[in-house]
């Protein structure tokens, strides 16, 4: 099949630090390469990728001091899609809406991954607007919100098996990894810590958009043995941060769509420690690859029983539903069903024009 994968450029595919969407693209842009399909993808010119790359910007845009404005990047890229749109059988855009009004003028099959939250009352007149739109969630939860939009399908993130190895021994502290803002839940984690007595690393990336909620809300609690504020760290830091702790600590404070970094954990072998917002539930089996809670207390609970999980029981969950070729099988299926459903529909304007001359 031939596939064009159209990927945000504020990162490089796959990102070097943070950035959720772009690695779930170079995942499954990887896998369908490995599986021979033919794919293109867009993205900016520092990203690596064994698929063919259309270079959109010369360096992902968001640590690119010379980039005011990334909207006219993203234009520029979907134009370079247009144009090339009849060289492939699908395009998977991961977007979100930039595309709509071009996709609705130009007849290409498309679908169109939505990777972030959905309860924002400006979507509701964007998806009034554009209901033939086929989108595919990450999350049954993700779709509360908007459940009457065109969804395909919904198709949890996936990663490759090797990328993340087991680590039988774990460690004796509780890791947050992500990004320091209101609704990722720090100042619970940093709570969940003191009251357990365990020590909490933080391995996190401040937003400019974050930088003043950091700088009065989270620095005053860094202070203390228990706590360490590590900073942003990379794909290859991932795997010891993650896999010598004892559990991730994930107290969200929102509705959150997915969640790669639970995944990320499990892979290690590493439990997860868990509000039950969002698609937690759909994430974490409770009592096999973590703990949900409803709160603080329960976390502080959590954290003292999760020594008790095994984490070999934790990687077999994340290898029996998460791996990468799962995802890609799962996109698969809903590419093919969209192109039977145009093919469908042109032979269906085909008969009638027929029946229409006679």
């Amino acid at each position: 099949m031939r596939i064009a994968q159209i990927a945000p450029l504020y990162e490089t595919v796959p990102p070097h630090y943070y950035g959720g969407t772009e690695r779930v693209v170079s995942y499954l842009t990887e896998e369908l390469v490995r599986q021979n399909h033919e794919v293109t993808l867009f993205a900016s010119g520092d990203s690596v990728t064994s698929a063919r790359l259309v270079p959109c910007c010369k360096n992902s845009l968001r640590l690119d001091k010379g980039c005011v404005d990334p909207l006219p990047h993203h234009l520029v890229m979907l134009e370079q899609v247009c144009r090339m749109a009849h060289e492939f059988d699908v395009l998977h855009y991961h977007v979100d809406y930039l595309h709509f009004p071009l996709s609705r003028r130009y007849r290409f099959t498309h679908v169109t991954t939505l990777h972030g939250r959905l309860d924002i009352p400006d979507l509701v007149p964007l998806y009034r607007e554009f209901p033939e739109m086929p989108v595919i969630s990450i999350s049954d939860a993700q779709r509360r919100p908007l459940p009457w939009i065109n969804w395909k399908g919904t198709v949890h993130h996936g990663l490759p098996a090797d990328l993340l190895p087991f680590s039988p021994d774990g460690g004796e502290y509780l890791a947050f990894l992500g990004r320091i803002s209101p609704e990722k839940g720090v100042e619970a984690a940093i709570a969940i810590a003191r009251r357990s007595g365990i020590k909490l690393k933080i391995a996190a990336k401040v937003d400019k958009a974050d930088v003043r909620f950091y700088e009065s809300e989270i620095k005053p609690l860094l202070d203390g043995p228990l706590v360490e504020f590590i900073g942003e760290i990379g794909e290859e830091e991932k795997k010891e941060f993650l896999g010598n702790a004892l559990a991730l600590v994930f107290p969200i404070d929102w509705e959150e769509p997915f969640g790669l970094v639970l995944i990320e954990s499990m892979s290690c072998g590493t439990p997860v420690i868990a509000f039950g917002r969002g698609s937690v539930p759909e994430v974490i089996r409770d009592g096999i690859s973590g703990f949900i809670v409803p709160d603080i207390e329960g976390a502080v609970q959590a954290a003292a029983q999760v020594g008790s999980l095994s984490r070999m029981r934790c990687r077999r969950y994340f290898e029996e539903k998460f791996a990468v070729a799962r995802m890609a099988a799962d996109h698969l299926a809903i590419y093919r069903t969209l192109i039977a459903e145009r093919e469908l529909n042109a032979n269906l304007v085909t008969l009638r024009q027929r029946s229409s001359t006679t």
